[in-house]
């Protein structure tokens, strides 16, 4: 049964679905601050005033430095808070990022991605995909990055991302662009889930601290380690977390892959539009099928190398100058062919033009 069959359905822009989902998901706090394209997210919040109905704080911060901050210390009480930026400011967050991962905090980090480098475009983009898959901050972790490609996943992954970011004590990103923050589709937004009382975190929650409340003496929150050895068996450790989210929890979509000769890879609105090239191009007699990774941290490389065996090539299509194309590279080893496509500086390609780039590249 279609889940807008019998569910409220509403017309909303990508970023106000977002806003609207941290609601309804039972978030605690956000922290932001405006920038293109992502500044509906906190000027919906403002319009709804969840602070009067759900108790949300919802903090307009000085900076994005600032607001990843709030979202550590808030993360740190065990409560759910989440920040949304685009590149650049995303770009000031990674070291608030890289220490709530070595703290081993949950968050949430929404990014709209535009065009850059530097403060770029305003225009859409996704260039961030290394930013976010490899750790933009320093040392050596990662973070679960989800790739939404239409306004239902927006509400959709807000809640899947704070299950993921507390199940593992990892901060999670949804990694949106400029063109699903800004445009407009239905979308069922998921019922209201009340927010958990300070007993409830204590319990969900050992790691919290709420300083000496009922006894229980504050923990001390931090990703610094001053002896070697102590450090490497806490890097040991993250290690062998990111080995089980990768076992775990990654997440991809497969369209019309098992007849086709051919396959493009894409995620986000590239994939959107891949979906219209793949019509045009079986029209033409040429069979391509989809693959879409939803995860892109973790990769799902060993999916993506299954569905690809036998095909004659694969095109990645992307905004930007070739990222997850690596990724890809690496997980088929050689084994089929795979090509780049994907347009710069804000430009986001055409269907005609990927059909055009598959036939050139690989036939």
């Amino acid at each position: 049964m279609n889940a807008m069959a019998d569910r409220e359905v509403t017309l909303l822009k990508g970023n106000e679905a977002i806003a609207h989902a941290a609601i309804r998901c039972g978030v605690d706090g956000y922290f932001g601050y405006p920038i293109t394209p992502q500044s509906e997210v906190i000027e919906t919040l403002a319009l709804e005033k969840p602070w009067e109905t759900t108790g949300m704080v919802v903090l307009q911060a000085e900076s994005e430095v600032a607001s990843i901050n709030m979202v550590y210390g808030a993360a740190a009480a065990g409560k759910r808070a989440m920040t949304s930026s685009s590149s650049p400011g995303v770009a000031l967050m990674q070291e608030g990022i890289a220490y709530m991962a070595g703290a081993e905090l949950p968050g949430v980090i929404v990014n709209v991605q535009r065009g850059g480098p530097g403060l770029g475009t305003i225009q859409p983009s996704q260039s961030d995909y290394f930013q976010a898959t490899r750790g933009g901050g320093n040392g050596d972790y990662y973070i679960i990055v989800l790739a939404p490609n239409s306004v239902q996943e927006m509400a959709d992954f807000v809640d899947l991302a704070f299950n993921l970011a507390f199940k593992y004590r990892i901060p999670a990103m949804i990694l949106s662009d400029g063109v699903i923050g800004q445009m407009m589709e239905k979308v069922v937004l998921p019922p209201f889930k009340p927010r958990r009382t300070d007993d409830e975190i204590m319990k969900e929650c050992p790691w919290a601290t709420f300083g000496r409340i009922g006894g229980r003496k504050p923990n001390i929150i931090t990703s610094l380690e001053l002896q070697p050895e102590a450090m490497e068996l806490r890097n040991i450790h993250l290690q062998e977390k990111y080995a089980a989210i990768r076992e775990a929890e990654v997440r991809y979509e497969t369209q019309q892959c098992e007849d086709a000769d051919y396959l493009i890879v894409a995620f986000g609105s590239a994939a959107r539009i891949a979906q219209k090239a793949i019509e045009i191009a079986r029209a033409q007699g040429v069979r391509v099928g989809l693959f879409r990774p939803i995860t892109l941290w973790p990769f799902p490389s060993s999916q993506v190398a299954a569905v690809a065996k036998g095909k004659k090539g694969i095109l990645v299509a992307e905004i930007n100058a070739g990222q997850m194309v690596e990724d890809v590279r690496l997980a088929i080893n050689g084994n089929v062919r795979v090509e780049y496509f994907g347009r710069l500086g804000g430009i986001v390609p055409e269907p005609d033009e990927i059909v055009n780039a598959l036939m050139s590249k690989l036939m």
